[in-house]
């Protein structure tokens, strides 16, 4: 999924602002026009009239590329890659976490940080819908062996796309103050269920309910 840079090259290019900023109004342009699926590092080098090698030198990948022109978090592709790693064990909590660590840093809006501008705004929100489709959603169901992957990976969406709503924008208690660790331990079962079937506990499987 990840387009990975070829090997880094020093000297001048440490210095290549002008050529950066090219890259970044091309790569804008292109994402804006083709979409994320359907730009490409090489047509963004084209148009900015540079070495694809230049491209991968400045944003390591495609995915660096697309958070630096729409200016999302640069650590954040990384971030994304971690969820995938080891597979679905753990990957509820992974998720969770992930989207927790990153919302929580200061001085972002959630749900809004990826919009550049008003007249943007809705072009902003396709891309972002398209990449989180690619890069999260997608993924996701490529690692099931079910029919219903698309459904099951959807639901990991709607978990958390609630919890963004409640903790940041509506700041519902006691979502709203609880810490990572215990959102965590609460919500990552949750998602994991969602994905696998496995890893909720319900009232009638609790030792003592009774049932």
């Amino acid at each position: 999924m990840t387009e990975h840079s070829p090997s880094a090259r020093p000297g001048r290019w440490r210095s290549g602002a002008e050529s950066r900023q090219r890259i970044l109004e091309a790569a804008r342009a292109l994402f804006r026009e083709h979409g994320y699926g359907g730009t490409t590092v090489r047509a963004v080098a084209a148009q900015a009239e540079v070495d694809p090698a230049m491209v991968f030198y400045f944003f390591k990948t495609k995915q660096g590329l697309f958070a630096a022109a729409t200016e999302m978090p640069p650590h954040l592709p990384s971030a994304i890659e971690s969820i995938f790693t080891g597979g679905l064990d753990g990957i509820g909590e992974r998720i969770i976490r992930t989207l927790l660590e990153n919302l929580d840093k200061p001085g972002r809006t959630p749900l809004m940080m990826l919009t550049r501008s008003a007249p943007t705004h809705e072009v902003s929100e396709a891309l972002l819908r398209e990449f989180i489709d690619r890069e999260i959603t997608s993924r996701l169901a490529a690692m099931l062996d079910t029919p219903d992957a698309a459904l099951r990976a959807g639901m990991v969406n709607v978990q958390i796309l609630g919890l963004a709503v409640a903790r940041y924008i509506v700041r519902l208690e006691p979502i709203a103050s609880a810490s990572t660790d215990e959102l965590v331990a609460s919500l990552g079962p949750l998602v994991q269920q969602c994905l696998t079937g496995q890893g909720a506990t319900t009232a009638t499987d609790t030792p003592g309910s009774g049932r």
